[in-house]
């Protein structure tokens, strides 16, 4: 059972910066890719950001319009991680953010991501 593992969370100001990690007890086919979804109080949980890490397609990222320009997703093979930085944090980026891993195909659906972490809380106040 693939285990992921989210850190980095916490309280920072409007402007501020935080980094999220992720860590993936296996990369193999059915952890192809690597998701940041987030969830505030009463919303559903919506898609943030992707990697591809392994095969031809390894490098591939994509966002969501609303981050696209203040968070950066990375990984790094080796140690199995994958990190999101956020920049430029605005209080509607306030939410519960988490990992989860897929196939090679996974897009911006929570339906194709099998596996998910426990989740890390982020607070930006004003």
């Amino acid at each position: 059972q693939v285990q992921l593992v989210e850190s980095g969370g916490g309280l920072v100001q409007a402007g501020g910066s935080l980094r999220l990690a992720c860590g993936a007890s296996e990369r193999t086919s059915t952890t192809s890719t690597v998701a940041w979804f987030r969830q505030a109080p009463g919303k559903e949980r919506e898609f943030v950001s992707l990697i591809k890490w392994r095969s031809l397609l390894a490098g591939i990222t994509d966002y969501a319009d609303s981050v696209k320009g203040r968070f950066t997703i990375s990984s790094d093979n080796a140690k199995r991680m994958v990190f999101l930085q956020m920049n430029s944090l605005k209080p509607e980026d306030t939410a519960v953010y988490y990992c989860a891993a897929g196939g090679l195909t996974a897009t911006r659906s929570t339906e194709e991501y099998n596996y998910w972490g426990q989740g890390t809380r982020v607070t930006v106040s004003s």
